[in-house]
């Protein structure tokens, strides 16, 4: 069976006054040993502290809409599931894990359309506050082996695997569509001069598309959720896997990639979470 270690972290950076990212990293196994895990970045934008709060509300909506996956009877419990929660906890077998996704699938996409709905609402009844405020999200929905990747925005998720980095997610910028068609270099986006324009983000508009993609996790891999603060500052994937890869934990490896961030100038909040998969 599969477990995860993780921690999350996040750092006001260099050049800000206000940090408007949220994290937010929850691991926990039921008595039958199976995984159940939610990690999220959010990076809030707009308004006086509408960032702030619309990075709060989507984290918290999220982790509302989730929680009966999270539920224990006292502190000293592993976590208890209902016989329908443990049924829809998905096996470590791939073929079955992959054939049982589609509801999993379906619950994050409506977890993450209410975020939206609560963000959207609530900038409209404290227009003073939270005007035009929006956040990005990342987030990975983790049942037994099975990782449901979800992103709205330009905050991003990776799997390390191997000593390799891949970007899971797909940025909704403009310099990413830029990247896809050819018109643009993949390093030019981060000089370019519109590289903080995105498509997507949660409490813009009543109705919010969201990509989902899936992993298998096997022992090893590691999950690095992270907001741009993070991956415009270091931009070397080398760079990445080296520092995740010494750390002795992911508490110390988050700590590691914000030190990171804010040594090549810190020019925006820093988030990142670091989850690691283990053999049980």
């Amino acid at each position: 069976m599969i477990s995860l270690i993780a921690a999350s972290m996040t750092d006001l950076g260099q050049q800000r006054d206000l940090n408007e990212d949220r994290v937010w990293s929850q691991v926990c196994t039921s008595s039958e040993g199976k995984l159940s895990a939610l990690l999220i970045v959010c990076d809030g934008m707009g308004g006086y502290l509408g960032g702030e709060h619309a990075s709060f509300w989507a984290v918290e909506a999220i982790k509302q809409q989730l929680s009966n996956y999270f539920t224990t009877k006292d502190p000293r419990a592993t976590v208890h599931l209902s016989t329908a929660d443990l049924e829809a906890n998905l096996p470590d077998n791939q073929a079955t894990a992959k054939g049982m996704g589609d509801e999993l699938e379906a619950r994050l996409q409506a977890s993450i359309e209410k975020a939206n709905q609560v963000v959207y609402q609530y900038a409209r009844e404290k227009p003073k506050k939270a005007a035009n405020s929006g956040t990005t999200v990342t987030l990975a929905f983790v049942q037994g082996s099975l990782a449901l990747i979800a992103n709205v925005g330009d905050s991003r998720t990776y799997l390390l695997r191997d000593h390799m980095l891949r970007q899971v997610s797909v940025d909704h910028s403009l310099v990413a569509g830029l990247v896809a068609s050819g018109q643009i270099k993949p390093e030019e986006i981060y000089t370019h001069p519109q590289r903080n324009v995105i498509f997507r983000s949660l409490g813009q508009k009543q109705r919010v598309q969201v990509d989902i993609f899936r992993e298998i996790l096997e022992p090893g891999d590691i999950l690095l959720l992270c907001s741009d603060g993070f991956w415009e500052m270091v931009q070397d994937p080398k760079l990445i896997v080296r520092l995740i890869e010494k750390a002795k934990d992911p508490k110390q490896a988050c700590q590691t990639l914000i030190d990171a961030a804010n040594a090549a100038g810190g020019e925006d909040n820093i988030s990142v979470v670091v989850a690691k998969a283990i053999q049980t």
